[in-house]
């Protein structure tokens, strides 16, 4: 189901997939930056697979590794129980996107907790400094209806362009085309898992927002379109910035 015949559906998302989604943000101390190099990138994302478990993490053996294929190297180790569902993701310098569903009571509650403090320590040993990593407690809001599930995965999706486009969101783009190859190129980001490119399928759980957003290459096509028309004012109270 692409995102044009999602407006006119007759029936909620909500109704359709029984399911409470929320996006959580959470950002470094005094805007601090949270990844210094390619390492910290790898690191976090093996967090989102390793910490998404309701059973305690013990081998931290890892923390200084330096693998671009990290994710990929450790995820055949263990069968998980998972607390949550990961549907999309964007780590930006500063602060992280993501888009979440419990699979457990209190999923996202325990699984923000692990992801944060195992990342801060990690942080914390390999630059060696001490105290808080994070401004504070993640930020998080219920996706509420189906207007909001259209925008917020291309909006999460789309925030690497501040890195070369900060005008983006008032649409003020000279050049949408090579945004969008700059997007497909940016590998901390969920957004090459749906568009064919296999990133970290072992991270992201990708069915419920493929069912949305439809094939690989309409969601290509229409990430291209949203670029130049999204309306952030509809999801104004979702982007926690």
């Amino acid at each position: 189901m692409r995102p044009r015949d999602l407006r006119c559906h007759e029936t909620s998302l909500f109704a359709l997939y029984y399911m409470e989604l929320f996006h959580t943000l959470n950002r470094g101390v005094d805007k601090r930056r949270i990844f210094l190099d390619s390492q910290d990138y790898s690191r976090f994302v093996y967090d989102l697979y390793e910490f998404n478990d309701q059973e305690r993490v013990v081998d931290l053996s890892y923390r200084t590794r330096n693998s671009r294929d990290i994710v990929s190297h450790e995820t055949k180790k263990k069968k998980r129980k998972l607390l949550v569902n990961i549907h999309c993701f964007c780590l930006m310098p500063n602060h992280y996107h993501l888009l979440l569903s419990s699979k457990v009571e209190n999923g996202i509650s325990l699984f923000m907790k692990k992801l944060n403090i195992g990342y801060a320590k990690y942080f914390n040993f390999k630059y060696k400094r001490t105290g808080t990593l994070f401004e504070g407690r993640f930020k998080s809001v219920t996706v509420a209806n189906d207007a909001h599930l259209l925008y917020l995965p291309y909006y999460i999706h789309l925030n690497p362009l501040d890195l070369i486009a900060p005008t983006w969101r008032e649409r003020k783009i000279n050049n949408s085309r090579k945004a969008v190859e700059f997007l497909e190129n940016y590998r901390w980001s969920s957004y090459l898992d749906y568009i064919g490119k296999k990133n970290f399928p072992s991270v992201i759980s990708t069915s419920f927002l493929s069912e949305i957003i439809g094939s690989v290459d309409s969601y290509k096509k229409e990430t291209l379109e949203w670029l130049n028309s999204m309306d952030l004012s509809v999801i104004k109270n979702l982007l926690l910035e």
